[in-house]
């Protein structure tokens, strides 16, 4: 029977003058080639709600990860614990733990300063000089709340207007008029800006306390400005990146005074720390009342597996290491 087919279709294959045209013939009479494969539809074609997307027939879907997503909620600001006003209260304090002295109290209400400025003599510049400021009697300072993320106290009047801002331990003071202070007088000109906190060997036997806290402040650092940069834009953007881009350098012109500091390192913790705070406040966050951020803590040091072995000690009994 399809012998007789093909011998009928003879005559009409010889007028077909390409060969091309014959084997497409053949594929559509007897189903093979192109013919074999059903119409694949036009990218872009609707579909029916619910259809599968077009595509070959045995065509798997597109890998869930090539699936658009929502974006990610957006991130929020590492918070450190707030230093507490009383971990300088009626302590004393030295300008890099090593001269001068500065108390901060209670009294009623409010918050007194007994402070003594350390200098350089105005005709010796090679001696050492004090002032005690107020005649060395107790000065009323005024709040000025935490607009930095810390606390903050001021001294508005007299010859030598300074600002303190209380860290955990430790006060940095700075002078409102100037990088120094000048008492003719006395023949002494002082410089007050710094970091006022303990004396060295107090700050000594909690190295690895301060240089296990810094790896958080750290974190907390660039974390925050990482988010600061991605809210601000141009002009708003612009102080806050030449803050952070002095923040390594003025820490280091701050601490390298400060007595044994690359033994403990404390202040260069604390100074961080108050850095990250303060972009912590720019970035909506009420220090004081926010928790701290799980971030921000210290990884936990891993506790060792113990070690088996022998103890040539113990008479050839198993070492355990503990």
């Amino acid at each position: 029977m399809r012998l007789t087919r093909v011998l009928l279709l003879l005559p009409v294959l010889a007028l077909m003058p390409q060969p091309t045209s014959a084997q497409s013939f053949f594929e559509e009479l007897f189903g093979i080639g192109r013919a074999a494969k059903p119409p694949v539809p036009p990218r872009g074609v609707p579909t029916a709600p619910g259809a599968p997307p077009p595509g070959a027939p045995g065509e798997a879907p597109p890998p869930a990860a090539d699936i658009p997503r929502a974006p990610p909620a957006p991130r929020q600001p590492v918070v450190l614990k707030a230093p507490s006003e009383e971990s300088v209260m009626g302590q004393d304090l030295q300008l890099n733990g090593l001269n001068g002295s500065l108390r901060l109290e209670k009294a009623g209400g409010g918050t007194t300063a007994r402070i003594t400025l350390p200098g350089n003599k105005i005709s010796q510049p090679v001696e050492t000089c004090k002032v005690p400021l107020n005649g060395g009697a107790s000065i009323a300072v005024s709040s000025e709340g935490r607009p930095e993320g810390v606390s903050r106290f001021e001294i508005t009047g007299g010859e030598c207007p300074l600002r303190f801002e209380v860290l955990d331990g430790a006060v940095l003071v700075r002078s409102l008029s100037g990088p120094n202070c000048t008492f003719a007088a006395d023949d002494c000109a002082t410089t007050p800006n710094g970091l006022w906190g303990p004396a060295a060997a107090t700050l000594l036997p909690r190295a690895g306390e301060f240089e296990a806290a810094r790896g958080g402040a750290d974190r907390a650092v660039r974390e925050n400005y990482k988010l600061m940069s991605q809210r601000l834009r141009g002009s708003d953007l612009r102080p806050v990146v030449t803050e952070q881009a002095a923040f390594s350098s003025d820490r280091e012109q701050m601490c390298r005074t400060y007595a044994r500091e690359g033994t403990h390192g404390f202040c260069n913790l604390r100074f961080t720390e108050a850095r990250a705070l303060a972009l912590a406040t720019r970035l909506g966050v009420t220090i004081g009342t926010a928790a701290p951020s799980a971030s921000a803590a210290p990884p936990r040091p891993r506790r060792k597996p113990p070690v088996e072995g022998m103890n040539p000690d113990s008479g050839g009994a198993p070492f355990v290491e503990p």
